[in-house]
This record gives C-alpha cells, sequence and structure tokens, in this order.
C-alpha cells in the first residue's frame, strides 16, 4: 500500500497516525509533509525508526520548492513526479492522510 501525506508534520497529526496505524508499505511525503524528512525536524526520529515497516519517499520537487533540498535524512528516497506515479501504479492500494 502506497500511504500518501501532505500535511506538515508540525501542525497536524497525519504523519504520526500513518505510522502508529500502518503495517507497512511505502510512505510518500508530499506538499507540507517534506519538512518531515529534513535534518533537525522534529519527525526526523519517527522517520528513521519507521523504515524497518516502511520505504519511505519525498517528492522532490517539493523539498527544493520549500528550500530544503540540501537537508532530506539519510535513507528517504527522493523522486520526481515521474517517481510518483511509479509509485501508484507498483502499489495496489493508495491511501491519503488527512
Amino acid at each position: 500500500m502506497l500511504h500518501i501525506i501532505n500535511r506538515s508534520p508540525f501542525t497536524d497529526s497525519a504523519l504520526e497516525s500513518c505510522l502508529n496505524t500502518a503495517t507497512g508499505g511505502d510512505v510518500l511525503l508530499i506538499e507540507d509533509a517534506v519538512y518531515a524528512a529534513t535534518s533537525g525536524s522534529a519527525a526526523a526520529d519517527k522517520l528513521r525508526a519507521a523504515m524497518g515497516r516502511f520505504k519511505i519517499y519525498v517528492l522532490m520537487p517539493d523539498l527544493e520548492a520549500r528550500g530544503m533540498a540540501g537537508s532530506l535524512i539519510e535513507g528517504v528516497s527522493p523522486v520526481d513526479y515521474g517517481g510518483f506515479v511509479d509509485l501508484t501504479a507498483s502499489n495496489k492500494t493508495c491511501q491519503s492522510w488527512l
């Protein structure tokens, strides 16, 4: 399953709910959720801890648009829009966490 999260981990609990509830799959961080995948963020440790259960991806254009491209934590895979499409096609189901 592909879990898509678009909300900032600083103002919303969507990422935390996903990591605490889902049992595995791919997690794609888009829009303001990309802040979670940056060094020094409060959510970075939670992502690192979840990497055993999930493969974590970040939409690179969204990270670049926020000026955070150089701060991506190790273990998170950047994807472009084509990669986003590939993830949706390779996963049987998708869940957007709101």
